[in-house]
C-alpha cells in the first residue's frame, strides 16, 4: 500500500509538485524486484502459474514506469496505483483455516 500511496500521492499533487514522481518510482520498482525475485526463485513454493503471473505484472511494472520517466503523464500512473492496491488487497485476505 506504500507505493500505492506514494504514487497517488504525486498524482494528486501533479499540477503543484510532482518532483517525488522519481522517488515514487523507483520505490515501486524496487518492490516490484523483490516480489517478483522471491516468486520466482527456484524454492519458491507458488504455484507455478502464480509465479509466472507474477513476473508479467512486474515486467508490466518495469515497462510502465521507464515510460513515466521517458514521458510523464498524470493519467498512466492510474494502473500502477490500481495494481499495488489490488495486490496489497490481496495479500491482506487471511486464508480460512483448513477444518
Amino acid at each position: 500500500m506504500k507505493a500505492a500511496i506514494r504514487l497517488k500521492t504525486v498524482q494528486d499533487q501533479w499540477d503543484t509538485d510532482n518532483s517525488d514522481l522519481d522517488a515514487a518510482l523507483a520505490y515501486n520498482r524496487k518492490l516490484w524486484t523483490i516480489l517478483a525475485t522471491s516468486a520466482t526463485e527456484d524454492d519458491s513454493p507458488l504455484p507455478a502459474e502464480l509465479r509466472r503471473n507474477i513476473s508479467l505484472i512486474a515486467i508490466f511494472i518495469f515497462n510502465r514506469s521507464l515510460d513515466l520517466i521517458v514521458e510523464p503523464k498524470r493519467e498512466d500512473l492510474n494502473v500502477l496505483i490500481e495494481i499495488n492496491r489490488n495486490i496489497a488487497a490481496g495479500l491482506q485476505v487471511m486464508p480460512k483455516a483448513a477444518a
